[in-house]
């Protein structure tokens, strides 16, 4: 592991900021509207809603946040994706277990639960997007540039430049 972060730790450091930020505002609102149009377990379900969806999107880039800390490892390839593929299997269990345990349930209303599942989804789909478009990373990033240019292998005949590995002047 290595102290120098990968250049996508910033990007989602600042996604899992604006999508608490944003989650927060959804469960005010979805939770006021949800309330409007079906009393109290419209907010239950609305509530419900923005948790399950904000949880869901967090569980993506937090494997992925994690699973950077191997990086610059000899295997960090397969760690990484096994992390980021042991949080998708993680979620494809968990939305199920959610889906049985709340199925027929009295106090959830499915149309408010619903909209705002894919209110949050639409949400964290526009803050992964704002993030990424205002996000300075360079086209060529995670990679060491040698630090002397004159060390290395060079064929060149420029005058002051090293001799070939065998002592001899270059003509």
């Amino acid at each position: 592991m290595t102290p120098n972060p990968v250049s996508s730790t910033p990007i989602l450091r600042t996604v899992l900021v604006w999508a608490g930020i944003v989650t927060a505002v959804l469960a005010v609102v979805g939770g006021l509207v949800g309330f409007l149009v079906a009393g109290t377990t419209g907010l239950w379900s609305a509530l419900l809603g923005v948790l399950v969806a904000a949880a869901f999107l967090g569980i993506t880039v937090i494997s992925i946040l994690i699973a950077n800390r191997w990086y610059g490892d000899p295997l960090y390839v397969p760690v990484f994706f096994a992390i980021v593929l042991g949080g998708w299997i993680l979620k494809f269990i968990v939305f199920f277990v959610i889906l049985i345990v709340l199925r027929g349930q009295p106090w959830l209303d499915p149309a408010v639960f619903f909209v705002a599942v894919v209110a949050s989804i639409l949400a964290s789909l526009a803050v992964d997007v704002v993030v990424l478009l205002r996000m300075r990373v360079p086209h060529v990033s995670d990679i060491a540039l040698p630090t002397d240019p004159d060390a290395g292998d060079r064929t060149d005949d420029r005058p002051g430049a090293p001799e070939a590995e065998s002592g001899a002047p270059r003509v």
